[in-house]
């Protein structure tokens, strides 16, 4: 994030204070499928929920953590939390996403999310056991 961005504009006519606007992430452009759809959505995971199987995005995805802790992990990275005030961003296509778990027992995590998905394309491809198993390699060590 080390290039300064600008999102308020003066107003002159303005009565009231101007807004807030905070940068909390920034990545370099990934690449985003043809035809692609892009898709806000907001994810609510019960106490101590492991959150979705391994699976995939046909495209990049994005997130920020509203509410709660989320155990995230993407193949090749180590697991990681996540908490409230916080983003997490994931490239799509080859790359498995392990985790989305509640790293919390007894309180809900509420993220959202934006994907650039494949239109017509199911939002979370699951992963088989045989291809986890071919892959293990890849996975980062676990705690």
């Amino acid at each position: 994030m080390g290039i300064e961005h600008s999102h308020h504009l003066d107003n002159p006519d303005a009565t009231t204070p101007p807004p807030k606007v905070e940068l909390v992430s920034s990545v370099p452009a990934p690449p985003v499928p043809d035809n692609a759809e892009a898709m806000t959505i907001l994810v609510t995971v019960p106490p101590g929920s492991e959150g979705s199987p391994p699976h995939r995005h046909t495209g990049p995805a994005f997130g920020y953590v509203i509410r709660g802790e989320m155990i995230f992990e993407l193949e090749g990275e180590p697991q990681r939390v996540v908490r409230a005030g916080e983003t997490f961003w994931e490239p799509g296509g080859d790359v498995i996403h392990y985790q989305d778990g509640n790293n919390l027992p007894d309180a809900e995590t509420v993220f959202v999310i934006t994907m650039f998905g494949v239109a017509g394309q199911p939002m979370l491809i699951p992963v088989s056991a045989e291809e986890l198993q071919e892959r293990r390699e890849r996975r980062a060590p676990r705690p």
